[in-house]
């Protein structure tokens, strides 16, 4: 009874003052608030004009007793209230203004105002309600009515007021023309709402009714007496305590709604109502074309989707489109009245937009009622977005089947091709027209991607892409389909062979490789191929490979010679560099299995031959891998095991002088001692023949592989490495290969006569001579006439032969390398037509022919240049 609770309604604040005197009225207004006290009147004061500060000053005292019915104050004064009087004191006690009512005062209330003009709503018992500013002596009757007032609001306006009278009723005037607008029963208090004009509420008899223009009163339970409305929290008092209750502003703003007010509606929501109260004004805005409303309505629960309709319908109203029909079925499309857009767009003529709504939603039966008059591209457009809807939903059997009747192949072959289905592609393959390139070629790449060949080639080949088909048969290794359709378009050689090329290399088939880049003219690569091999055989001590390999990489330089004539020089010069190291490392296997192998595979009399061969070839550098150590000691221990000492120690000599392997020293020092106890002579089986000449050369040859009188080079069996019955011989100038061949196929007939060869037999020899006597016919032999030549020259002489010569000649009698352009070919005269001498086809080497045989008998091919028995080219 002593103390003044003052609580904030919107935050709730409360804050006790003290009085320690009985209080026995208060009066609150803005930031000022008056307690009367038996003996004073104390008026107070916020510190500061922030609406939530809740801190109370003192900032007048009135020491005077008053004796009043109510206590109002405002800004700079108090109003008291004494029956039918009513004084306005001023905060210091002095009386500025009196008013005299006619009947007793019920109600009063400060409606607010300017400072120190603030103004008064005073309800009478005899029904006369006024208006009173604390700076004006006279009062301005607003109506009068029948009934005592109990309480009084004017609306925030100041157009509406609303009276409660004695009888509970609740009345509502217009301000201006007195008019009463409408009158609810069951009313003890009533508040307008301050934030928007046709909405109050008044409570009575247990309930709290809400009221929005003329509509229905909506009613809820509420005990106590309602003492303010400010949006959508009402205020009231119930026996000691103050409650702010949260109501809801939906049912007014449904009454709004059902009857189109939207800008209403939209008043009121602004009050509070819950999202999907927003979201209903707002479709039933946008349904109403009101957009300006819904637009804001669709803002407040950010529904991006009806915003970006609404701002289209704007553009399109603003580009001149006035049919208010099709944006009407938008919205409905919009909101999934799907039917009724449809309707819509067929009344105002566009059955092309329900057409693509029906589509976009893949309703397609539907869409097919609004199919124009059997257009052919709505027709496939309507099935293409079916087969799309189909794919979408993972049904791609009928999405295929439909993309093919629509014409959309490119997308029936990407679905059956990722699917893995092949007889559906090839089925689509062999139906499509051979014009439709691009869907076919995708075909094609799904085949191979199915690892499916065979349509892929079938595919290709009715587009007529060979060159996609060779490369088809590339990536797919099937070599033997590409090799035929390279016979067949020889523009595609290089597109095969270099593949296959490198295919082989990369399965270590570099000899195959090799020949596949030289079939492609890929010389350079051949070339290339060829060295790393003879170097990796080289350095593998693979002599025999190794042989093998120079003998093709001086094939491949005559090649380029012949193709090319700026390297003719150069590549000849290789070419005969290579032929040299080929028959070098041919010879040497044989010596190195000899000196690195337990076992010897070759004869005595054959090691001896070659390692002579090569002492007498290794003049000058010698090659990578050859060892001189290892000739010079198979060379003495063979010339020691056949007699010829002389040839032993000086093999065993100059090994003295070179850095032998520690396993051969002791070999080495003791043949060398022991070859001392040997006469210092060769055995003369052992001497060499010149063929030409007659004459035995020694076995250690200063002057190399040819003859010491007649410089006649020597020509050895690329076997047992002996000196073979041949004369090599040149053709007269003027004569070509092919009059040669011709004339020596004449083989013109001849006496028979003696043979002027002469077994000659010794003791410790068996020679052949030539008798220089003439037969008694007279028949000499013209090529032998011509092997004649000046004694002690030191230039070799070759044998030329004339017409006359070839014609005598026998044909089995002569061997011809046959070498290709831009080589001469080569001539050889057998002086022992009845020793049979065999010459290979590809590499021109020759060989007893008994040593041939069993050699193409053992390794099915030539020893030297591996050419196969059954290969029928040269």
């Amino acid at each position: 009874m002593t103390d003044v609770v003052i609580q904030h309604l919107i935050t709730e604040q409360k804050v006790r003052i003290k009085c320690k005197e009985l209080v026995k009225k208060i009066a609150i207004y803005k930031n000022r608030l008056a307690i009367q006290l038996p003996e004073k009147i104390l008026i107070y004061e916020l510190y500061s004009d922030d609406s939530s500060d809740m801190h109370y000053q003192v900032k007048e005292k009135i020491l005077r007793k008053y004796d009043c019915n109510l206590l109002v104050v405002c800004t700079d004064h108090i109003i008291l209230c004494q029956e039918k009087r009513l004084q306005c004191l001023t905060f210091t006690g002095v009386k500025e203004r009196e008013w005299q009512m006619e009947s007793l005062i019920r109600y009063i209330k400060v409606i607010g105002g300017p400072s120190a003009r603030e103004g008064l709503l005073v309800g009478l018992k005899n029904g006369q309600i006024l208006k009173i500013f604390v700076d004006n002596l006279f009062a301005i009757v607003l109506l009068k009515q029948a009934t005592a007032v109990r309480c009084l609001d004017m609306s925030a306006s100041r157009n509406k007021l609303a009276v409660v009278d004695e009888n509970d009723m609740c009345l509502v005037y217009d301000v201006h023309t007195k008019e009463l607008l409408f009158q609810e029963p069951n009313a003890n208090s009533v508040a307008w709402n301050t934030q928007c004009e046709d909405m109050l509420c008044f409570s009575g008899g247990g309930y709290l009714n809400i009221k929005a223009s003329t509509f229905p009163v909506h009613q809820q339970r509420l005990q106590g007496f309602v003492v303010g409305y400010n949006g959508s929290k009402i205020f009231c008092l119930h026996l000691f305590a103050m409650t702010a209750v949260e109501v809801p502003q939906s049912a007014p703003m449904y009454q709004y709604l059902d009857r189109k007010l939207f800008k209403e509606a939209y008043q009121i929501a602004c009050l509070g109502v819950t999202d999907a109260d927003w979201r209903e004004l707002a479709m039933e805005a946008l349904e109403g074309l009101e957009f300006e409303t819904a637009k804001k309505a669709f803002a407040r629960v950010q529904d991006l989707r009806y915003l970006e309709l609404i701002s289209s319908i704007e553009e399109r109203k603003k580009r001149g489109e006035t049919n208010q029909d099709v944006f009407l079925a938008d919205v409905f499309s919009y909101q999934g009245k799907f039917h009724e857009a449809a309707k819509l767009y067929r009344r105002c003529g566009h059955e092309n937009l329900a057409l693509d709504m029906y589509t976009d939603l893949c309703m397609f039966d539907y869409a097919k009622d609004f199919l124009g008059s059997g257009d052919p591209k709505e027709t496939k457009m309507l099935i293409t977005k079916q087969a799309d809807w189909a794919r979408n939903i993972n049904e791609p059997k009928a999405a295929v089947e439909m993309y093919i009747s629509a014409g959309e192949h490119i997308k029936a072959i990407e679905i059956s091709g990722d699917r893995g289905w092949i007889d559906m592609l090839i089925d689509i393959a062999r139906k499509l027209d051979k014009a439709e390139r691009e869907s076919l070629l995708l075909c094609a790449h799904y085949f191979k991607k199915l690892d499916n060949p065979g349509y892929a080639a079938e595919t290709y080949l009715k587009i007529g892409d060979l060159k996609s088909l060779v490369q088809l048969h590339v990536d797919t290794q099937r070599w033997e389909e590409a090799f035929a359709l390279g016979e067949k378009h020889p523009e595609f050689k290089d597109d095969i062979y270099v593949p296959y090329a490198q295919w082989l290399a990369e399965n270590d088939r570099f000899e195959e490789a090799q020949k596949a880049f030289h079939k492609a003219g890929r010389q350079r690569e051949a070339v290339q191929v060829l060295e790393q091999l003879t170097h990796n055989a080289v350095v593998e001590s693979r002599f025999n490979d190794a042989a093998y390999y120079y003998w093709m990489l001086s094939m491949q330089c005559l090649d380029i010679a012949q193709a090319d004539p700026v390297q003719k020089d150069a590549m000849l010069a290789k070419f005969h560099h290579y032929q040299h190291l080929a028959e070098l490392y041919h010879g040497y296997h044989a010596i190195h299995r000899y000196t690195e192998e337990p076992f010897s595979f070759h004869l005595p009399e054959t090691l001896f031959n070659i390692s002579r061969f090569l002492l007498h070839s290794l003049t000058k550098d010698t090659p990578l891998g050859i060892s001189k150590v290892n000739t010079l000691f198979t060379l003495a221990k063979q010339s020691k095991a056949l007699g010829a000492y002389k040839l032993a120690r000086h093999a065993y000599d100059r090994l003295q002088g070179l850095q032998s392997p520690a396993r051969f020293q002791k070999s080495i020092e003791l043949g060398s001692l022991t070859i001392r106890s040997k006469p210092f002579h060769d055995s003369e089986e052992l001497v060499p023949l010149c063929y030409r000449c007659s004459t035995n050369n020694p076995l250690l040859n200063n002057l190399g592989n040819v003859c010491v009188n007649c410089r006649q080079p020597f020509v050895f069996s690329a076997s047992s490495y002996e000196v073979l019955h041949l004369v090599e011989f040149y053709l007269e100038e003027g004569i070509t290969d092919e009059e040669a061949v011709a004339l020596i196929d004449l083989e013109a007939p001849r006496h028979k006569q003696e043979s002027k060869w002469q077994e000659v037999t010794s003791p410790n020899s068996q020679s052949l001579r030539l008798d220089e006597a003439m037969d008694p016919m007279g028949g000499e032999d013209p090529f032998t006439a011509k092997l004649s030549f000046e004694q002690g020259g030191s230039e070799f002489v070759p044998v030329v032969v004339n017409r006359t010569v070839l014609r005598s000649m026998s044909r089995r009698d002569v061997l011809i390398k046959r070498w290709p352009p831009p080589l001469q070919w080569q001539y050889f005269r057998s002086l022992l037509p009845d020793a049979s001498i065999t010459m290979c086809p590809s590499c021109f080497q020759m060989f007893h022919s008994e040593d041939y045989e069993l050699l193409v008998l053992q390794h099915t091919c030539c020893p030297y240049c591996r050419r196969r028995i059954d290969d029928p080219g040269p």
